[in-house]
């Protein structure tokens, strides 16, 4: 493999949820799932991302015996991230179009209203990743939806077109599940708004794409 193609430190970031901060966790809970859910659904994100048509706001409460107040960023809200008022900010600054939001009613336990969070999706898809310059596991079977499947899992090292991705800052693969891929430019905003620091991540984590 030529130099030019292998994977590159500092270009592209995996961004997930911080779930190495310890603690309890958020306590933060739906409070009207049921109205919002389509039978049978189970999660409330439709399988090609993105917000269905929603019947009433999502409403969102905190409770102290669950866990702590939620962070800028947490994951787990039927299959979307719960942001803050800052991150979105920083995630619409940066990138509008890969991002979908739906502001949520969020209550304290006392009944007074919570500060502004927002049910967020990555609604970017691109087929973007180098499979010749990368190195990780691509499972192939007529199990998987699209017929296969990018396993991070064990360590792997990411290279994506430039040709595809064609100034995107944020989007996932249409193999990937759950894994959301951002470059620099978003790593370096949310940095900067003092977010997914070392010691003060905000529940946001990074992982250079190129060493996972």
């Amino acid at each position: 493999m030529s130099k030019d193609k292998q994977a590159r430190s500092g270009e592209f970031f995996i961004l997930e949820p911080d779930i190495r901060r310890g603690g309890r966790g958020h306590g933060v809970v739906f409070a009207n799932i049921d109205a919002l859910l389509d039978p049978p659904r189970r999660i409330l994100r439709p399988p090609g991302g993105g917000f269905p048509l929603l019947r009433q706001s999502p409403s969102m409460i905190h409770d102290p015996a669950v866990g702590d107040p939620p962070e800028d960023l947490e994951g787990g809200m039927s299959g979307y991230w719960l942001v803050s008022d800052r991150l979105k900010r920083v995630f619409e600054c940066v990138d509008p179009e890969g991002f979908a939001f739906v502001e949520c009613v969020y209550t304290l336990q006392d009944g007074s209203e919570g500060p502004r969070y927002f049910l967020c999706d990555v609604v970017r898809t691109l087929d973007a990743l180098d499979e010749a310059a990368s190195t990780l596991r691509i499972e192939v079977s007529n199990d998987f939806v699209r017929g296969k499947y990018y396993n991070f899992a064990g360590g792997v090292s990411l290279s994506f077109r430039p040709e595809i991705v064609d100034g995107a800052h944020v989007f996932r693969t249409p193999y990937s599940g759950r894994y959301v891929i951002c470059d620099r430019l978003l790593h370096h905003a949310v940095m900067t708004a003092g977010i997914g620091i070392e010691g003060s991540s905000g529940g946001v984590w990074f992982e250079d794409a190129a060493d996972y």
